[in-house]
């Protein structure tokens, strides 16, 4: 079965660092393009980073320079580092596939202080 799953969201100081996992169950993340996409609470869903089958790597203007997607492929996960983070950031995050219109249910990941 097809599936995703994210992991690693929680509550976290505005400058503080958090890892989210995206965990890939019944394919291989490496041939697909993989997205981290989020939804503040009231707004919609945007695009934070995204990571071609080819590697290339493209950001949100917003995050760029703190935030980082990764793909390790023997685990089959794709991550997205954050850094600094700021209160804006505040969102559930998810994980995408846009081959099937796979999406995992989302990690909240919360900046307050």
């Amino acid at each position: 079965q097809v599936q995703i799953t994210e992991s690693g969201g929680g509550l976290v100081q505005p400058g503080g660092s958090l890892r989210l996992t995206c965990a890939a169950s019944g394919f291989g993340a490496w041939n697909y393009g993989m997205y981290w996409y989020r939804q503040a609470s009231g707004k919609e869903r945007e695009l934070v980073a995204s990571f071609s089958p080819v590697g290339r790597t493209e950001y949100l203007a917003s995050v760029k320079g703190r935030f980082i997607i990764s793909r390790d492929n023997r685990q089959n996960e794709v991550y997205l580092q954050m850094n600094d983070l700021k209160p804006e950031d505040t969102a559930v995050y998810y994980c995408h596939r846009r081959s099937g219109n796979i999406w995992g249910p989302g990690t909240q990941v919360t900046v307050a202080s």
